[in-house]
């Protein structure tokens, strides 16, 4: 070959390479992630999940993108969104609105692999097989909200014990949202009634608070919702316009005025779901990682709200608290 060719052999593979190595590039992986509201009200907890996939070497905007739907508290937007980020072939989907998110995923496909986060049973609600062994494409994380309802009760009753009377505010939608048979068992023991109030829309909870003195309740305990939470200021604001005592499923709503909350931590459950989202990344099936259940569960008092009240903390609960709010 003359020196002529080999130049123009050179220079014509100088320009090849980069083309060669645009097509040799692996796109960044694509985690998904399905929430109940908007994205500025579930910063912290996507905050926790995206710093667990970098502990796992997973970095967003480096080597991973990390996108973001919110049904806005509208759940019959999950199934379009679901069927979206399918087609859009993202590499896990993590869903983090309970139950009916999880489901509509399920139902999406049968193929890419889905985190939850729910409050329900998933083996009874048909998300999985097994907590050990789950099976499929699914697995996550339960925080078994029926079995704490029990327990708010309990708190309630100590704050307020010649309480006969507690109202249950659910959302209809919500699958499980009516008493479970712990919490009628609970509330025979005390000698106290539960009866349901239903709100699925922002107005809807006006109406169940303006509802509240026609049944002459003594307390009211707020179930474990997306909605719901995506609605925390404003419940939290109308239990202390109608001053009714009144538990909560997460410290938002005690940081917000309400009185007392008793359940998960959210953010640390959605660090939880980074971190099965990067075993995932890293090779690992679904149906091998068994669904997780927390171990703790946060006790927070605002004595401020109890004081409007005219509550006085027993000093069994405040010993209790994880966080006492003046």
């Amino acid at each position: 070959m003359n020196r002529r060719g080999l130049i123009a052999l050179l220079g014509g593979s100088a320009l090849a390479w980069p083309l060669i190595a645009r097509a040799q590039q692996k796109r960044a992986p694509v985690v998904a992630v399905l929430g109940g509201w908007a994205i500025d009200q579930v910063a912290p907890n996507l905050a926790a999940l995206r710093q667990a996939l970098a502990e796992d070497g997973y970095v967003d905007g480096q080597n991973v993108t990390i996108e973001y739907r919110g049904a806005d508290g509208h759940y019959d937007r999950f199934p379009a969104l679901a069927t979206d980020l399918v087609a859009r072939k993202v590499d896990v989907i993590v869903s983090t609105a309970g139950t009916l998110s999880a489901r509509a995923v399920k139902n999406a496909t049968s193929t890419i692999p889905i985190v939850f986060f729910t409050g329900g049973d998933p083996v009874a609600d048909g998300l999985v097989a097994s907590f050990a062994r789950p099976g499929g494409n699914l697995t996550g994380l339960s925080i078994m909200v029926s079995e704490l309802g029990p327990k708010r009760l309990d708190l309630l009753c100590e704050l307020v014990p010649q309480a006969k009377m507690i109202a249950l505010l659910v959302n209809p939608a919500q699958p499980g949202a009516l008493i479970s048979s712990e919490m009628e068992a609970a509330a025979r023991a005390k000698g106290v009634q539960l009866p349901i109030l239903k709100a699925g829309t922002e107005s809807e909870i006006d109406a169940a608070f303006a509802s509240l003195a026609a049944l002459h309740a003594d307390g009211l305990i707020v179930g474990g919702d997306s909605f719901f939470n995506s609605r925390h200021e404003q419940i939290a604001s109308l239990a202390a316009r109608y001053a009714v005592p009144a538990v909560f499923p997460i410290h938002e709503y005690a940081a917000s005025g309400g009185l007392i909350s008793y359940g998960s931590n959210f953010a640390v459950g959605w660090r939880q779901l980074g971190i099965y989202a990067g075993k995932i990344l890293d090779g690992a099936k679904p149906a091998d990682l068994p669904v997780q259940r927390p171990t703790t569960f946060e006790l927070v008092i605002n004595l401020k709200t109890a004081k409007a009240l005219g509550i006085t903390v027993p000093q069994s609960i405040l010993i209790r608290a994880d966080e006492v709010i003046e």
